[in-house]
């Protein structure tokens, strides 16, 4: 049964030392109580309380991590049942499958597609994160090449290994044992093998069952003899049943505390169609509804691309806005003699109005602001696009030394800031910009250095 805030308290050091990241102890008891803080950041917390909190203060689904270095992704670790009551903490995971089967053409074209698909949004690369290996040909050394293959071609990213055949998923565990993929899976007939084979590479374990009583049977088993890192699968491949058995896991763990079932999940929608485009709208679905990895049959960039812009939107933060960069922007090749727009950093209004000044096909300078995230109005009304800020931020930025003209276009929306800039920067001329960035070319058309 979870501790309370109070509870937690009790057994912390209660210092205030404040180097958890917290203030005081008691507010690092109720961040605990609430799952929104980990114990290891306390430095103090005795061993004796340290056993005793550690069950209670773990977040209700269990973060797992699947392969290494700077390519290692975390599925789990979540809190909430809804977005907007906190976040999301760590994005669904992308796979493409693979099989001993396929000829080593198709394997080529699927992973060289895992490798290369990749879209820019908001400043940030999207992109697949793993290959699923399986194990169809039951033949071990097949299982093995094919899995040396992929580590070979794959830059660091994560695997997940398929097979009920302990043998069989042993020999390709092994080619990769440093990369600590996901081993799937573990069923009733081979719990006790997989397990054994899961402590042996020190690798998280997927769990299959035909039913929720018999998932939670074989978590429980396989907790009690020692492994932590579990992935789950209850087996629906119909997708009313997966998606409700989807949400029972997630209810269970987060308003139940059931920790049998607080683990992230895997689903596979490349296991319930064969057709291309339902395959992607069920993966959408497990994205929102609460796959941990979802595994497709193949990767196209006009299916993936919205796959991709709908995890993001998800997982960002509502509490925090998307931001770009502060700093000079290049847009279309720019010279010392092209035109300067200024604009806050609230990434949506960067990617429009660097899009329109693209579109205009006039080369310019695109300096943008921290404004923490804010759209241009709510920044100037927040003190944030004010000329007290804009006037020390262009003499600092280095645009002077870009350009010959001293000529600075602001938004429309901040028209009433231009006298203020004037006085803040005398060596600059400030034209005011369209209101609405969709007016922008047309403004790019009329410029003139002189």
């Amino acid at each position: 049964m979870a501790l309370t805030g109070i509870e937690i308290f009790k057994k912390l050091p209660k210092t205030n030392c404040g180097e958890c990241g917290v203030p005081t102890c008691l507010a690092f008891a109720m961040k605990l109580a609430a799952g929104q803080a980990e114990l290891a950041s306390c430095p103090y917390v005795s061993e004796q309380a340290k056993a005793e909190l550690e069950q209670a203060s773990a977040p209700p689904i269990r973060p797992v991590a699947i392969g290494v270095g700077d390519k290692t992704l975390k599925i789990g670790g979540e809190t909430v049942m809804f977005r907007h009551e906190k976040r999301f903490v760590n994005p669904t995971g992308i796979a493409v499958l693979v099989s001993d089967k396929m000829s080593d053409a198709e394997v080529d074209g699927r992973l060289k597609k895992l490798s290369e698909l990749k879209f820019e949004r908001v400043g940030l690369v999207l992109q697949a994160d793993l290959v699923a290996v399986k194990g169809e040909s039951g033949d071990p050394a097949k299982f093995e090449a094919l899995v040396k293959k992929v580590r070979e071609k794959l830059d660091g990213k994560g695997v997940v290994l398929m097979s009920d055949d302990p043998k069989v998923l042993g020999a390709g565990a092994k080619a990769v044992a440093d990369r600590k993929p996901l081993l799937y899976a573990a069923t009733k007939a081979n719990a006790d093998a997989m397990a054994s084979l899961a402590k042996e590479v020190s690798a998280p374990l997927a769990v299959k069952a035909g039913s929720l009583d018999e998932l939670v049977e074989l978590t429980t088993k396989l907790t009690a003899a020692g492994l932590k890192d579990l992935v789950l699968d209850s087996g629906a491949r119909t997708p009313k049943k997966a998606l409700e058995e989807q949400v029972i896991m997630r209810r269970a763990a987060l308003l139940k505390k059931f920790r049998p079932l607080g683990f992230p999940t895997i689903t596979f929608p490349c296991e319930m169609t064969d057709d291309p485009m339902k395959e992607a709208l069920l993966a959408s679905m497990f994205i929102a509804k609460y796959g941990g990895i979802v595994v497709l049959s193949d990767l196209e960039g006009h299916s993936l691309f919205p796959l991709l812009l709908e995890r993001m939107n998800i997982y960002t933060d509502p509490q925090r806005p998307m931001a770009t960069t502060e700093g000079i922007y290049e847009v279309g090749g720019p010279n010392e003699n092209s035109p300067v727009l200024i604009t806050s950093n609230f990434s949506l209004t960067y990617f429009i109005v660097s899009g329109e000044i693209e579109g205009s096909r006039v080369p310019s300078w695109l300096l943008v602001k921290d404004t923490e995230g804010l759209s241009v109005m709510t920044a100037w009304a927040a003190g944030k696009f004010g000329a007290d800020v804009i006037g020390p931020f262009v003499k600092k930025c280095g645009i002077a030394a870009k350009v010959k003209h001293r000529k600075l276009i602001i938004p429309g929306y901040a028209a009433v800031i231009s006298g203020e800039l004037e006085e803040e920067l005398p060596d600059w001329k400030i034209s005011i910009g369209p209101r609405e960035a969709g007016h922008i070319p047309a403004f790019l058309k009329m410029w003139k250095p002189e």
